[in-house]
């Protein structure tokens, strides 16, 4: 009983952290540090209980999380000069590596980049404005974290 209770709880939590991300970085082309760090520590404290991941696999999920991005960004930045993905973007990556272990990363990225292909796809033309990443990836952690809940 315990068990489902804090999954609802955490749930709606990564909902309501997840809705905020959208919502700013489509605005700004930022995400803030008060939306994304307390998901780490939520993640690396309490999702353990709600599901059976290890910390193990959690604190490894949080640091490749944030390597992977950090490392693509700055490579991208030197090649071209241009912030492409930025530290916010690593930050949602380590807080689903701290929420469901490494072994779902490449998940939240497949649906993260599937959804960010599809909206770009589907938005007008003639848009010039540069395609936040953060919503795809919120919407591609609450997807992967929906699947080890109920799937799984």
């Amino acid at each position: 009983m315990f068990q489902i209770t804090l999954q609802i709880i955490l749930t709606f939590l990564l909902l309501g952290f997840c809705l905020w991300i959208c919502l700013v970085d489509f605005r700004e082309r930022r995400i803030p540090d008060l939306a994304s760090l307390p998901l780490i520590c939520v993640g690396l404290v309490l999702s353990g209980y709600a599901t059976q991941v290890a910390l193990a696999d959690r604190l490894i999920g949080t640091g490749a999380g944030f390597l992977l991005f950090w490392a693509i960004g700055e490579a991208y930045f030197r090649v071209r000069s241009y912030e492409a993905l930025g530290l916010g973007d690593a930050k949602i990556f380590a807080a689903a590596g701290a929420w469901l272990g490494w072994s779902y990363l490449s998940e939240v990225l497949l649906f993260a980049s599937l959804s960010g292909l599809l909206f770009a796809t589907v938005r007008p033309k003639f848009s010039k404005v540069d395609l936040a990443f953060g919503p795809w990836l919120a919407a591609g952690f609450i997807l992967s974290w929906f699947h080890l809940l109920f799937v799984l």
